[in-house]
């Protein structure tokens, strides 16, 4: 991963001294305080002074030396003027996005743990010391979860239906299915970090994905990780309106989860549908006859479809891990490594010619017997049985050699 400069932050730090606050409500010391607490703001004029006065309160009760910083995307309400008024150290981040926002504010971060938590006051604070004492345990990232699978109490009117019984259970299950992430709340905006794992993941998404990003990317590092329950009250701003928007965030999620899975979006399809393919070849080449049907050239147009679609969806997943590997979004495997080791540029063009040779020469011994019948009728269902394996044959072969092209294009950004 790419080293981060921290050169421009540590002067923003020492300039800011006067506005970061630890547990005592002091100054800090020229140590590093333990915790950062990181909130993102947009428009929060009606609550900011809220949470940070819960967030302060939690730091002086617990004794933790902390600082708390208000990533500001720019708010035109006077949200910063009360984020300073109230003791907080204001972080101005141009880039709009709830990740940029976030990226910023941990970016000027100097704590060794982070906690970030949204601006609407709906999360507690109060559970902050939870978090840290799960970060000194040793979890790398410690999620709050808000659900009752988990722990968690959502107090009425505090979620909308379709997202507490639908949309946040069903990407939970995802995330913990596909990415063997042990926790139940994988939205849930109050969590904690280490500093180092932050710099680790090297996150990229600027947008609402940027909180699943960071989930998936922990686990497929394979660090620590836990929950602690928590209560999520109902949103106590009156003139602002919530950022979240159910469907064009809930297909941002999807998508994101699937460009991060290409195994189910891609390998596991592809694999159905070649083997189907794979078996019907099998039956309606010597034309087998199942339970009275008789097949023949029909259904092996029907399994060179499947074969044609399977392997071109094979090729995705290859295609798009290598992509997401080479973009940053996954971090790279033993098995990634050695798959593309073994399956470089050059291989995978023998591999596509001696494909396309067997396809050509099936439809050159068709060619062959038109050109012995003086360019006339010839017996179709004949001559099918080998034309449409030659056409098949001929199309994996090109795609496996177009395909080989891309993926060592996309092999050169990883190296």
């Amino acid at each position: 991963m790419p080293a981060i400069d921290r050169s421009a932050s540590a002067g923003t730090a020492q300039a800011d001294q006067n506005l970061r606050v630890t547990s005592s409500g002091a100054p800090d010391a020229p140590d590093a305080p333990e915790v950062s607490i990181v909130i993102p703001c947009l428009n929060e004029s009606d609550t900011i002074e809220i949470v940070i006065r819960e967030a302060r309160a939690a730091l002086e009760k617990s004794g933790i030396a902390g600082e708390i910083l208000v990533a500001d995307n720019g708010s035109t309400d006077g949200s910063r003027e009360l984020a300073r008024a109230a003791g907080a150290r204001v972080v101005p981040v141009a880039s709009r996005g709830y990740g940029a926002a976030l990226m910023g504010g941990i970016r000027d971060a100097r704590g060794r743990y982070v906690i970030m938590g949204d601006a609407d006051a709906s999360y507690d604070f109060a559970a902050i010391p939870d978090f840290v004492a799960k970060l000194r345990a040793g979890n790398a990232l410690v999620m709050g979860c808000r659900l009752p699978s988990g722990g968690g109490r959502v107090m009425p009117g505090a979620m909308p239906a379709l997202h507490r019984w639908w949309g946040n259970p069903m990407f939970s299950w995802m995330v913990r299915q596909w990415f063997r992430a042990p926790i139940h709340d994988v939205h849930c905006g109050l969590r904690g970090f280490t500093k180092e794992l932050y710099d680790r993941l090297d996150l990229q998404c600027t947008g609402m994905e940027f909180a699943s990003e960071m989930v998936i990317k922990t686990a497929l590092a394979a660090v620590p990780m836990s929950e602690v329950p928590i209560t999520l009250r109902p949103d106590q701003r009156k003139k602002g309106r919530a950022h979240l928007r159910t469907f064009r965030d809930g297909w941002r999620h999807l998508r994101f989860y699937l460009v991060y899975s290409p195994r189910w979006l891609y390998l596991l399809p592809g694999a159905l549908l070649l083997l189907l393919g794979v078996v019907g070849y099998g039956l309606a080449i010597p034309g087998t006859r199942v339970r009275g049907a008789q097949l023949d050239v029909n259904a092996l147009l029907y399994s060179s479809l499947f074969v044609i679609l399977g392997y071109q969806s094979i090729l995705f997943a290859i295609l798009t891990k290598a992509f997401a590997v080479a973009q940053g979004l996954m971090p790279s495997t033993p098995p990634v490594e050695r798959f593309f080791k073994v399956m470089n540029l050059e291989r995978g063009l023998v591999v596509g010619a001696a494909i396309t040779v067997v396809g050509l020469a099936l439809l050159g011994i068709v060619f062959v017997r038109w050109w012995g019948a003086d360019f006339g009728p010839l017996d179709y269902r004949a001559t099918l049985r080998l034309s449409i394996p030659g056409v098949m044959f001929t199309g994996l072969g090109v795609q496996t050699v177009l395909s080989s092209f891309f993926a060592s294009i996309l092999g050169l950004r990883r190296r």
